[in-house]
């Protein structure tokens, strides 16, 4: 069974959970405190009320940045092998189906189980006009924030185009989005599609030494 989001923070690091529960435990000592003085007076009152609340803020805040946390690094590279299980040997696109490109595809595999596949495909079939925007195949099962824009879930073509853009369109080839491309010029062995983890948080999808960044 796949894990909602929900409940991406307890996998959170033991120290995070610490903190947490200290938290929990310090506003329960105040609220029962101010019920044991039974609220007097409304300056003891105020003074109560306004170190709950900054409790609260503190909480919600690490709360938040766990999840965000979570939802921007959680993940693992699939194998070649679970690649070849999950990815179907041709996808549809704009009119005609096309064989994929196994040795050059990748994907991840999320915190909470979803998927997210990218392969080249053999566009010999198709026009150039079409050929040109239509590289490859992008499958994900949940949204995505692709270079700081977002991509609803579902199957859709990509390509890296000229002008150092990469584009996606829907399945029957009108563009749905376009977000500018960064290159790494340390890439030691570049490949013609692939994917990896980005040092700073979430996946790159390479092709060549030029990605785009993707998180969930």
């Amino acid at each position: 069974m796949r894990t909602a989001h929900k409940w991406v923070i307890y996998q959170e690091s033991d120290g995070t959970r610490g903190v947490l529960r200290r938290l929990v435990v310090r506003m329960v000592r105040l609220l029962r405190r101010g019920c044991g003085l039974g609220m007097e007076r409304d300056s003891m009152r105020s003074r109560l009320g306004l170190r709950v609340s900054r409790w609260v803020a503190l909480v919600a805040a690490l709360t938040f940045s766990c999840c965000a946390m979570a939802r921007v690094g959680g993940g693992a590279l699939l194998t070649p092998d679970q690649l070849e299980k999950l990815l179907p040997p041709t996808v549809y696109y704009h009119g005609q189906s096309a064989s994929i490109q196994l040795r050059n595809a990748g994907g991840v595999r999320f915190s909470d189980g979803h998927y997210v596949l990218a392969t080249l495909v053999d566009t010999s079939g198709y026009s150039s006009n079409v050929a040109t925007k239509y590289q490859g195949y992008l499958i994900s099962e949940v949204p995505l924030m692709i270079g700081g824009k977002r991509l609803a879930a579902g199957a859709y073509g990509m390509g890296f185009v000229s002008g150092n853009q990469f584009l996606v369109t829907n399945l029957g080839g009108n563009d749905v989005l376009t977000v500018p491309t960064q290159t790494d010029a340390q890439m030691s062995r570049p490949r013609p599609l692939q994917v990896l983890e980005s040092a700073d948080g979430g996946f790159r999808l390479y092709a060549g030494r030029s990605y785009i960044q993707f998180h969930q």
